[in-house]
């Protein structure tokens, strides 16, 4: 895998990472593991608040998810959040099959490609 990230950047590809897990959880290692920035990381978010406590500005996690990225959900999480259709994406989980879909019907040529394990 951080080879073909390597590659796909040397050839002026930005790449991503849109997982199903906890966006902060992903972003504190996407960085240093992968080369990826944090702010190039989408996934499950959770509702966070902005609050005051002892004088100091903090954010605050709710009990609430705020966004499930996974399943139809996800490509609605890419548009959203990055603002356009992948020219390729690659998954690992049937949580990523409608992504992968929708990244394939794109109308300029796309690739899409699962891994499917099973372990």
């Amino acid at each position: 895998m951080l080879e073909l990230l390597a590659y796909l950047r040397a050839h002026d590809f930005k790449t991503f990472i849109v997982s199903g897990g906890g966006i902060e959880f992903i972003r504190s290692f996407s960085e240093t593991r992968y080369g990826i920035p944090p702010e190039q990381v989408g996934g499950t978010s959770i509702v966070t608040k902005y609050e005051t406590r002892d004088g100091q500005p903090v954010l605050v996690r709710q009990a609430t998810v705020n966004f499930y990225d996974d399943r139809a959900d996800k490509p609605v999480g890419i548009h959203t959040f990055i603002g356009r259709r992948p020219i390729a994406a690659l998954g690992n989980s049937d949580g990523d099959f409608a992504m992968l879909e929708w990244v394939a019907g794109g109308t300029r040529p796309r690739f899409a490609l699962i891994v499917h394990h099973d372990d």
